[in-house]
């Protein structure tokens, strides 16, 4: 299906879950408002079905045009600076007089008087900043609750350094950065800034946060819900080690393969052996780098085939992540509904150098939308603010997401099994560590939540990690919100004309949620 013509802007598509899925319990499938058809805007469905192994439910693909092309408002949120010497190491009595610097931001304006509630944002893998104005939702949601806004740094990232520059140098060092010490971080914060005692209770805190920072935000609820009365967990893929390590990729796919033809998906799939067949001669190596400016001349077929694939695999990602329907800039400059306008550039059926043409044409739409890079940095795909070493630490240890791909028609990347032998000695080799694969699991629990109360777990299913998130539960204190037309974390994002009718529903169910617990806690009375 081919959609042409420069002055249409649409299209996104939904993955709608079938309802089977939910088997009866409590869920919220935000409805999808079709009336976001304003301007030049017509609607297409058209259904795909693909089974997923081992997940238990049918992923419905829905094809849905929407329109305009603007950018979200970039508004800059106002915050103090503050720092507070938080201990090194929570769990041990030993050298207790060691501590670093937390840096967190804060915002009283909605909460004078100090008596409202704290809306708490967990830090991820990144420089706090970030993540502070990415997540309008909180600033929206403040004065209405006439709240105080807290935005914690994870440790290790952005400026809460423990070790200064030295923080990366070594293991000795590394070996705390672990999400059990940035909890326990969070939780030393939060009892500095709003005591409990015997006369006074603490105001009403709920957590927030998305993807690393929601998996975060919901154990901190699970592991302090003394301090924690609820929270809003977006994008969290806290049962991403225990699935099927293809089901990212497979998703993924799917995104590519709907959001303008499918010859997108299918192009990709042929570029890995057109790129490898270029990278097994000077010739060939000598037209890639002219074809791609790539900042650094690639001189070798591992150049290609190693660091130019996992550069692709990421960006890949990365564009699923950021297909929201507004010009955004969380992970690099790009337009709306970013994996379409990538996908419009390989819309028909290339091969050899024309195929190489319009990848290159279509990786700008990532790398340079703005225009200001001068060439292609295949080092990171990520915003400089993005703590990548620190996460490929974490990665090594806690944090172990198998991921595999199958290739063919499974999906469309180059097959790869998951090794995990492979995946510890490189970790080994890297950082001095070995992974522990089960130790989420046991900390905090992942298939099975019955345990936990007072914390909604929303997915994008637009979203490739949507896969290793909470999509049911028969816990009925866990809320599972759905949202067919949303990417990564877009329900914590700034509230746009163009949020379809799903994403705004989300929201209403997330306040609703809040308020519920906030009176709950207001409700609880001494009894001692």
């Amino acid at each position: 299906m081919s959609h042409r013509g420069a002055s249409v802007t649409f299209f996104q598509f939904q993955l709608l879950i079938s309802r089977r899925l939910f088997n009866g319990e409590d869920h919220h499938l935000p409805f999808v408002d079709n009336r976001a058809n304003r301007l030049r805007c017509f609607v297409l469905v058209c259904r795909v079905c693909q089974q997923i192994e081992k997940m238990g439910y049918l992923l419905i693909l829905e094809l849905a045009v929407l329109a305009l092309l603007t950018g979200q408002s970039s508004a800059k949120y106002e915050y103090q600076t503050k720092y507070l010497d938080v201990p090194l190491d929570h769990f041990s009595y030993v050298n207790e007089s060691v501590t670093f610097k937390l840096r967190y931001l804060t915002n009283d304006t909605y909460n004078p008087d100090g008596s409202g509630p704290i809306l708490f944002y967990t830090g991820n893998e990144g420089d706090i900043e970030l993540f502070a104005q990415n997540t309008g939702f909180m600033w929206e949601l403040a004065p209405k609750l006439k709240a105080s806004l807290v935005f914690a740094e994870h440790r290790f990232y952005g400026k809460t350094l423990p070790f200064g520059n030295a923080s990366y140098e070594s293991p000795r060092h590394l070996g705390y950065l672990t999400s059990e010490q940035a909890l326990a971080d969070f939780a030393y914060l939060l009892a500095q800034i709003n005591p409990s005692n015997r006369t006074v209770r603490a105001r009403p805190v709920v957590a927030f946060g998305g993807s690393y920072g929601g998996m975060l935000a919901a154990w901190f609820r699970m592991k302090y819900p003394h301090m924690v009365a609820g929270a809003i967990a977006a994008s969290a893929p806290i049962r991403q080690f225990d699935t099927d390590c293809g089901v990212f990729n497979q998703i993924l796919t799917s995104v590519f393969s709907v959001a303008y033809t499918k010859e997108c998906s299918l192009n990709i799939g042929r570029s890995w052996d057109v790129l490898k067949n270029y990278s097994s001669s000077a010739d060939g190596l000598k037209t890639l780098n002219e074809k791609f400016k790539f900042c650094s001349n690639l001189t070798k077929a591992e150049d290609v085939t190693g660091t130019f694939f996992d550069y692709l695999i990421d960006v890949y990602g990365n564009l699923a992540m950021i297909n929201y329907p507004y010009n955004s800039s969380f992970l690099a400059p790009v337009p709306a509904y970013p994996v379409r306008e990538f996908c419009g550039r390989l819309a028909q059926n290339y091969t050899g150098l024309e195929l190489l043409t319009k990848l290159q044409e279509a990786l700008a739409i990532y790398y340079n939308y703005n225009g200001q890079a001068k060439c292609l940095n295949i080092n990171s795909s990520y915003d400089s603010s993005m703590g990548d070493l620190g996460w490929g630490f974490q990665s090594c240890t806690e944090m172990v997401m198998p991921m595999c791909a199958e290739g063919g028609s499974r999906d469309m990347f180059p097959k790869q099994p998951w090794d995990e032998k492979k995946f510890s000695d490189d970790c080994f080799k890297k950082f001095g560590v070995r992974p522990r694969p089960i130790a989420p699991a046991y900390i905090y629990g992942g298939q099975y939540l019955e345990g936990a109360s007072n914390i909604v777990f929303s997915n994008g299913l637009l979203d490739p990690w949507s896969g290793g998130g909470v999509l049911r539960s028969g816990n009925s204190n866990i809320k599972i919100v759905l949202i067919p037309e949303g990417a990564h974390h877009i329900d914590l994002r700034a509230a746009d004309d163009n949020d379809p009718g799903s994403v705004r529903s989300a929201r209403q169910i997330h306040v609703q949620n809040i308020q519920l617990w906030l009176k709950q806690y207001r409700k609880v009375k001494k009894t001692f």
